[in-house]
């Protein structure tokens, strides 16, 4: 078929200042001057994107805090592993943070961190001798602490949180779970049998394990009631377990009444996932509440959340 060749002359056209547009200068990048305070940093982000929206994020937290909100920070191992427990405690201490979940990985290496100052192995090598994960102190001390869960009634994070504090480990201060009970800040363990390696060891014992993690679910439930009209939550490098964990929460405490909507939900992480985006961001908020995604490495992204909330907040003490 011979197709006849458009004549471009008849194309209409109409002025750019009719056009509506997406970009103006207003919002261009400044350029950072480094001699200047930090908060200063985030006026010269451009007001575009994704940084637009790590600066709503913050000023949603900071609003979160100011108006005693919930903010619930849930969090994978790997977040642990890139070395953002002190900054985690530190959010803790100054309010940005009302509640902390994990998964299981992320308490171990909090709690290895604490006791030995290392952790994370070869995985590949220890797999092809069967001695992954096989390390005896970490199994026996913690899988001890979770034997109180059945004793005292206990969920997993005030057990363990409880039994770093007991041993007073040299590294204490950098332990989420630790410095959590300190501060009285409900800490949850969310963990599916065999996921973890210390239930590989003889130690383990799957009822306390289970009663553990059953009580940290009704608690982390009831975190989840705060975060109505206002409150923020955000998953960090959780692409399963807390996603699930968090729908199912969300579920219940609408179930016994509470509303729980018009709510901030973030999630972080590396690359997006099915997971975080359905359970956390989009069907939590369909009816009330502001989805963000913000894709990034931890380690980077993490503190510059943290710079960006103080920021919005000292403008907002500023202006009271």
């Amino acid at each position: 078929m011979k197709l006849p060749v458009l004549d471009f002359s008849k194309i209409r056209t109409y002025s750019v200042s009719r056009r509506p547009t997406k970009v103006d200068l207003s919002r261009v990048a400044k350029i950072p001057n480094v001699d200047l305070p930090l908060y200063e940093f985030f006026d010269c982000l451009p007001s575009l994107l994704k940084a637009e929206e790590l600066l709503f994020a913050a000023q949603k937290i900071a609003e979160a805090k100011l108006r005693g909100r919930g903010i619930i920070f849930m969090m994978g191992g790997h977040v642990v592993k890139c070395g953002l427990g002190p900054l985690i405690v530190h959010m803790m201490k100054e309010g940005l943070i009302t509640t902390v979940a994990m998964n299981g990985a992320a308490s171990i290496h909090d709690y290895e961190l604490a006791r030995f100052g290392f952790t994370s192995e070869d995985v590949e090598k220890g797999l092809e001798n069967g001695m992954f994960g096989m390390v005896e102190e970490t199994a026996v001390e913690m899988n001890r602490f979770i034997l109180e869960c059945l004793r005292y009634g206990l969920g997993l994070g005030e057990a363990l949180g409880r039994g770093l504090r007991h041993l007073a480990p040299r590294y204490v201060w950098a332990s989420i779970l630790a410095n959590a009970h300190r501060l009285g800040i409900p800490t949850t363990v969310h963990v599916a049998v065999g996921t973890d390696t210390i239930h590989q060891h003889p130690t383990c014992n799957g009822e306390a394990l289970g009663a553990g993690t059953m009580r940290d679910f009704r608690l982390f439930a009831a975190a989840v009631t705060t975060l109505d009209e206002g409150g923020v939550v955000i998953n960090c490098g959780s692409a399963v377990i807390l996603p699930e964990v968090f729908l199912k929460a969300l579920t219940v405490a609408r179930n016994l009444g509470y509303p729980v909507r018009n709510f901030t939900a973030i999630n972080m992480d590396m690359i997006q996932h099915y997971r975080p985006m359905n359970n956390v961001l989009l069907r939590p908020t369909k009816t009330g509440g502001t989805p963000i995604s913000l894709t990034g490495h931890h380690e980077i992204m993490l503190p510059l959340l943290y710079a960006a909330t103080q920021a919005r907040l000292k403008a907002m003490y500023s202006v009271r």
